[in-house]
């Protein structure tokens, strides 16, 4: 049974046995090189925390406030595409398991089932999350059904304008249900997408309104122009585009020119408690979980995925504890410093117990 998962790594171990080739490759792999995805990693393992001693961490407050929605800790679950590949339920699987533990769930435009079905699955606040797919009327049409089905914001990916060159897909020939549904031409309509039409869904939707795929500090500071009100630091896991540099080094950018004038969500290789504790030191108000999240799905569902929301939540509150704070808000840069890693980065290596088998030679 889920409940009897001590660790992240039995977790990750179901989901590999659970998953077929094309699947695992699917979630766990990125984009050519899978530079982008080891320098994610890479950057959080650069950062070392720095504990303050003898203070009272008795009571310890894991919670956070984002977009005026109270979260059990500080993470948010991001949206993936193609769920139904992942757990027979999908999208729902994940409205479940954020209601359940009490957080808040991205909602693709390339999952099933439907949006109106996830919306209905439960009561939780949600966000929806945009893919262009079609003409400014097929946006229109999206946005108004998402308004209308009561999802609590509206989410735009933006580093997306041509399809990642994933290339353990590409061997493989496994091309994800998204795509054979809308078919490659359709995301031509994404590279057309600009400053102007982005205005004119946020305006459209009347929601508060997240940029997801920042990468520099000055498109975040065109962002808070537009009358963004979150930014969402993202290079899509290193999915998307190869050699980029990793989302915290991208942070302390953003954080200069957008703390305090927005609220500011990163992802990217988070994984860990101890993650969580830097991302918040340099200047996110809350993080993502990508990968994290699909593994428990493939292992075991909305009861799993609950589990790892719930292993999480015990390293943030260790983490806390012996960092000497007993709430997030005492974070701040005073409690990170930059260091040498250790290991070699990649997708699994902060699961150094993994089998062999499953974490390949590295």
């Amino acid at each position: 049974m889920s409940e009897n998962y001590a660790t992240m790594h039995e977790i990750i171990v179901a989901a590999r046995n659970n998953s077929s080739r094309s699947v695992w490759n699917y979630v766990t792999g990125a984009a050519e090189t899978e530079t982008t995805l080891r320098r994610n990693r890479h950057c959080l393992d650069c950062h070392a925390l720095r504990p303050r001693i003898l203070r009272d961490v008795r009571e310890i407050d894991t919670s956070r406030t984002f977009m005026g929605h109270k979260l059990r800790i500080p993470c948010l679950l991001a949206p993936i595409g193609s769920l139904q590949t992942i757990t027979p339920e999908g999208g729902i699987a994940v409205a479940k398991a954020a209601a359940e533990f009490g957080t808040v769930n991205l909602v693709s435009t390339v999952t099933e089932p439907t949006l109106e079905e996830i919306a209905q699955a439960t009561s939780h606040p949600k966000i929806f999350q945009i893919y262009i797919r079609g003409d400014e009327a097929w946006v229109d049409a999206l946005i108004d059904r998402a308004r209308d089905s009561g999802y609590a914001a509206i989410c735009l990916t933006v580093d997306s304008a041509y399809y990642g060159r994933r290339e353990r897909q590409l061997i493989t020939g496994w091309r994800p249900p998204s795509i054979q549904r809308y078919g490659e031409n359709a995301r031509a309509l994404q590279a057309g997408l600009t400053w102007e039409w982005m205005d004119r869904m946020r305006e459209r939707g009347g929601l508060p309104f997240i940029l997801k795929g920042v990468q520099t500090a000055e498109d975040a500071e065109l962002a808070i122009q537009h009358g963004v009100d979150t930014i969402y630091v993202s290079n899509h896991g290193g999915r998307q585009l190869d050699h980029g540099d990793g989302t915290l080094e991208i942070l302390k950018e953003v954080v200069e020119v957008a703390k305090g004038k927005a609220e500011i969500v990163v992802d990217g290789g988070i994984v860990r408690g101890t993650d969580v504790l830097k991302a918040l030191a340099v200047g996110a108000d809350v993080v993502a979980l990508g990968r994290y999240q699909a593994w428990a799905l493939a292992a075991g569902g909305q009861a799993t995925l609950v589990r790892a929301l719930e292993i999480m939540e015990a390293e943030i509150k260790n983490a806390m504890g012996l960092t000497g704070i007993s709430s997030l808000d005492e974070l701040d840069p005073s409690y990170v410093k930059e260091a040498r890693a250790v290991n070699q980065a990649h997708e699994l290596s902060a699961f150094p117990f993994l089998p062999e088998e499953i974490r390949g030679p590295q």
